[in-house]
């Protein structure tokens, strides 16, 4: 089971959107966005697999999660859509984009995990050698343990956001209900742990040869696509954006100081603006190929 958070479009005409979490997120990081987008997009943002309200899977790659994603915008009809991925759910979407064009009318990357080798460069570098481990989720799981789950909410939010300051209040509740989920679903720990895993694996093959590399993947999009980065981003090498921008041909950027990770739920009426500005800036795009 894929569980899906709808926003319903609260205006006449509006065009289908599907949102792609980050690792170790939920369907929840997008509500903000999804809520000032409502009345030119109808929302739905997606539990990955293992992750949220969702049900384990036997796989957790880059690859079976986009499998995953495509499946949901089939099995709605709701297709092209409007894609948006954050960190993770960057990867994921880039990798549908680029295989299933058909699927995509736009794609927003927020901070989106494509390959980087400098592991110095994200906070979860101090875990790589963790993945080392066989059945690391256990002791990640005894760690888990020790930390209250108001302060692991705290800790998690403080390494995406830039300035913990700009942490709602409401969605520090939702962050802390979160972290509860997580001591009771007992599969989560194994599937961050095989989806660190499977994402550090993507990154050491996009430099290899071969047609599976994200980036090689990237530079087959064709939908017009917008690359969101914050310059303060703790956990994707702040030089990602700017790559996916250059890579992907027709996409634009926007890089935002004093941001994190997270850009969605840290400025949402920033990035609010600029999806519209893409928003319109097809539209326009489309009346003047049918006025041609």
């Amino acid at each position: 089971m894929t569980y899906v958070r709808d926003t319903p479009a609260t205006e006449d005409g509006a065009e289908p959107a599907v949102f792609v979490h980050g690792l170790g997120g939920s369907s929840a990081n997008w509500t903000d966005l999804a809520g000032l987008l409502a009345h030119r997009l109808d929302g739905q943002a997606l539990d990955l697999p293992g992750f949220g309200r969702s049900d384990p899977a036997r796989s957790y790659s880059v690859a079976a999660f986009a499998d995953r994603v495509a499946q949901v915008i089939e099995h709605e009809g709701r297709g092209p859509v409007h894609l948006f991925g954050n960190s993770l759910g960057g990867a994921v979407v880039v990798r549908v984009a680029a295989l299933r064009p058909d699927l995509v009318r736009t794609l927003t990357l927020i901070s989106p995990a494509m390959p980087f080798l400098d592991a110095r460069r994200s906070a979860h570098g101090r875990m790589l050698p963790l993945l080392l481990i066989p059945r690391a989720d256990r002791l990640a799981a005894k760690r888990l343990a020790t930390i209250p789950p108001d302060r692991l909410a705290r800790q998690i939010l403080e390494v995406c956001f830039a300035d913990p300051g700009r942490i709602a209040e409401q969605r520090m509740a939702e962050a802390i209900d979160e972290a509860r989920l997580r001591y009771d679903v007992p599969w989560y720990l194994d599937a961050y742990v095989r989806t660190l895993r499977s994402l550090v694996a993507t990154f050491l093959r996009a430099y290899l040869p071969g047609g599976h590399s994200l980036w090689r993947l990237a530079a087959r999009i064709t939908a017009p696509t917008l690359v969101i980065g914050g310059d303060s981003d703790r956990l994707v090498d702040v030089r990602v954006a700017e790559q996916a921008a250059r890579t992907i041909p027709d996409s634009r950027l926007l890089m935002l100081a004093g941001v994190g990770h997270v850009a969605q739920m840290e400025v949402p009426d920033l990035v609010a603006r600029s999806v519209i500005a893409l928003l319109d800036e097809v539209r326009t795009s489309r009346a003047a190929d049918v006025a041609r």
